[in-house]
């Protein structure tokens, strides 16, 4: 199997472009024996904040699901509850499925893909309804147009409530924030969920309780029908699309080492989809005021398709982004010891992953699959560290500890998962990688050191031997991989 050919000039590139470096890679790793379990990634060990932050979590997000069960079952009634939560249920796996496709390359904890949902569908939308509440009585009482809710507050409190978790994510969970794609997952599920409750309000009541109670179940039936290809086929991607100018704001000051950027990004991206929610708001309230019912054709062709066609290019590029950066960042632990060329080139893009994970299930079956599997998450993990290290996120030296035990940690998990694979391939020769050469023992029994191919073949499974230490070490992070004193190298077996 080989990588497409462009792929074999940004590897070349990233290694013109790397300075030599060493560092010790981990002891090579046993084989493990047929039928032992997948090795996974270190877990994070959970302390008593953590706990007493989840317990509190939860409490909010329960107190939120009462709040709007309650709401919407005495608003509405159990048959329009009904007929509105299974209509506005149908769009959101597709939609999920859209933001997940994003996240491929590194897809994010899946608890906390979970707390956003959940917490867009209820603390969101909780806080939201009783504000926007609050306010239509108010202009009510000063003699205001309730509409004037839609405009002058609702894209306010929505779109600031659906993406708080985002934001508390990125105060105290930075390093789950990989950069503008994780934005755009994590504040796209939060406004998915708000989306989807919002939605049953509409369906179940504007449309089918209404409809009953005019003229009948089958007008309500097609108000239903109505509602459901206004609100959800054509402008289903309204909220979505508003909340991810937040996202992209989160992303840039996820990935920047400017305090000032850090700050104002959010704040930017939190008021872009303030606007452009308020001017979505604003174009039925022209309509009506105006009697040009066209004036919501202008905008939705002319404004917010344009808008979203842009923001489906943006998280395309992203996506590429990703799977670029490995080829850009790992060529650093090539040059130490720790990856071969052939793994590089295998991790990027998404069909040289999927082409190793076949040939990792015809080698080592479906523990092989999963082994590989983690072994390319923890690789992306890498890459985004390394990136980060570049950048100079970490600005504390504790922070700086910190990067290099989730590098080791990395590391030593690439090495755990590479050990499913190595010498399980009868048609590979057994061999080693020492930063520069193969060293290659083939089937009649020669060896003979092997230059790096121009084009690399994937995945050429070997084993890794120490370089030698570096003479010094370079300013901030050292080299990759680097932790002080070099470890014995331990005896090199074929195929273990």
């Amino acid at each position: 199997m080989r990588p497409n050919q462009s792929g074999a000039g940004d590897y070349a590139d990233a290694m013109a472009d790397t300075p030599p470096g060493g560092a010790p890679p981990p002891p090579v790793p046993a084989l493990p024996p047929p039928g032992s379990s997948t090795p996974r990634l270190p877990k994070r060990q959970l302390n008593w904040w953590r706990i007493v932050a989840l317990v509190g979590l939860l409490v909010v997000i329960a107190a939120g699901a009462v709040f709007i069960l309650y709401t919407l079952g005495t608003g509405l009634g159990p048959q329009a509850l009904l007929v509105g939560v299974i209509a506005a249920i149908l769009p959101v796996p597709v939609l999920v499925a859209c933001f997940l496709w994003l996240d491929r390359y590194e897809p994010e904890p899946l608890p906390y893909l979970i707390f956003c949902f959940v917490w867009g569908a209820f603390v969101a939308t909780s806080i939201s309804l009783t504000v926007n509440e609050a306010f239509a009585s108010l202009f009510k009482h000063w003699g205001l147009p309730a509409a004037l809710t839609a405009v002058l507050v609702a894209p306010f409190i929505e779109e600031l409530t659906k993406a708080a978790f985002p934001i508390l994510l990125l105060i105290f969970r930075r390093r789950e924030f990989s950069g503008i794609t994780d934005g755009l997952v994590y504040c796209g599920l939060s406004a998915i969920g708000f989306a989807m409750v919002e939605n049953i309000l509409y369906l179940g009541g504007y449309g089918y309780r209404a409809g009953v109670e005019e003229y009948g179940p089958a007008t309500g039936a097609q108000q239903v029908i109505a509602i459901f290809i206004v609100r959800i086929l054509l402008f289903g991607f309204a909220h979505p699309l508003f909340t991810s100018m937040t996202g992209v704001g989160l992303g840039i000051a996820a990935r920047t080492a400017d305090r000032r950027v850090r700050v104002l990004a959010p704040i930017a991206g939190l008021l872009v989809a303030m606007m452009l929610h308020g001017t979505w708001n604003l174009l039925p309230s022209l309509a009506v005021a105006t009697g040009q019912p066209v004036i919501v054709l202008y905008g939705y062709i002319g404004v917010m398709v344009p808008i979203f066609f842009a923001m489906v290019g943006l998280a395309i590029w992203l996506r590429a982004w990703e799977g670029r950066l490995t080829e850009r960042t790992l060529p650093d632990y090539v040059r130490a010891g720790w990856l071969t060329p052939p793994e590089v080139a295998a991790l990027g893009s998404l069909g040289r992953r999927h082409a190793a994970r076949t040939w990792a299930r015809r080698v080592a079956g479906e523990g092989g699959v999963q082994a590989m599997r983690g072994y390319q998450f923890a690789a992306t993990r890498l890459a985004l560290l390394r990136d980060g290290m570049r950048r100079g996120l970490d600005r504390t030296p504790a922070e700086r500890d910190r990067t290099a035990r989730e590098e080791r940690e990395l590391l030593d998990s690439i090495g755990a998962y590479r050990a499913f694979f190595v010498g399980r391939d009868p048609q590979a020769p057994i061999g080693i990688w020492d930063g520069r050469h193969y060293h290659l023992r083939f089937p009649d029994g020669s060896r003979r050191a092997v230059e790096a191919p121009d084009e690399p073949v994937v995945p050429i499974p070997v084993v890794l031997t120490p370089p030698p230490p570096p003479p010094t070490h370079p300013a901030g992070y050292g080299p990759p991989g680097w932790y002080g004193t070099h470890p014995p190298a331990g005896p090199w077996h074929p195929g273990g």
